[in-house]
């Protein structure tokens, strides 16, 4: 079985603001995907983006 990590995100309250959650929620429902995965793509793509 493969290892799991946790991570938390801290949203500030000026970006509580833009309803990250809600919009995350809410593709991730459209894409029939989950939060945490949607949240993983954009880390790995940031990741890529900032090494590349």
């Amino acid at each position: 079985m493969a290892e799991r990590a946790t991570i938390t995100i801290y949203l500030p309250q000026k970006h509580q603001e833009s309803q990250v959650l809600e919009r995350l929620q809410k593709l991730a429902k459209k894409r029939d995907r989950s939060v945490n995965y949607l949240a993983v793509q954009a880390i790995l793509q940031y990741l890529e983006q900032e090494e590349g």
